[in-house]
């Protein structure tokens, strides 16, 4: 019983932080980062100015936070460990951002344009990449306690996530147009040729 009222609670909590985020995105766009406060968001997400801090900390969490990082690390920690390290990280990232844009492509978009477009969050965004590269060596699981194997899956995590930050500028400069999981393969078949995750 107590695990099924935890489940909710989390299931509630997730729910608040996605209504309040996706009124901070919109809110953003309309009035452009610095136009908006805290307080304009909280009001349009009908919550006190505290829950939007609780949920978010820092005004750039409320464009940067994402699932991303543990749907790749999952992804990482499906995959078998005889395939190439950048095959395995480039089919995760492929794969989670089919996830992510299946979810609603227009909302992760503007999210994108965002953070290419606002200097604060360029620099968090960054920070995002070195997050994300960690949970891919995370997700290798035991496999990385070697720190040789460690070293490796940073160095390939880390130029997937250049080939695909490539990818995410282009997806943004087309306003969505292309598919993103295509692109983002295409991206890294451009920086590995035949060590590249599959498409389509």
């Amino acid at each position: 019983m107590r695990e099924r009222h935890s489940t909710l609670r989390e299931q509630r909590r997730a729910e608040t932080q996605r209504m309040i985020q996706v009124h901070a995105v919109r809110l953003f766009v309309e009035r452009g980062y610095d136009g908006a406060t805290v307080n304009d968001i909280a009001e349009a997400a009908g919550v006190s100015p505290m829950t939007v801090y609780r949920h978010f900390p820092t005004k750039e969490d409320l464009v940067l936070v994402d699932q991303n990082a543990l749907l790749v690390a999952e992804q990482i920690a499906a995959t078998p460990a005889g395939q190439p390290l950048v095959r395995r990280i480039g089919n995760a990232l492929v794969d989670s951002a089919r996830t992510l844009a299946a979810g609603d492509d227009r909302f992760l978009l503007a999210r994108l344009r965002l953070m290419i477009s606002t200097p604060a969050l360029r620099a968090r965004h960054l920070d995002n990449h070195y997050v994300l590269q960690q949970a891919i060596v995370d997700g290798l699981g035991d496999e990385a306690a070697d720190p040789d194997v460690a070293f490796q899956a940073a160095a390939a995590a880390s130029a997937c996530l250049a080939a695909m930050h490539t990818a995410l500028v282009r997806w943004a400069k087309d306003d969505g147009r292309t598919d993103l999981p295509d692109l983002i393969a295409k991206a890294l078949a451009a920086a590995f040729g035949d060590g590249t995750p599959r498409r389509g």
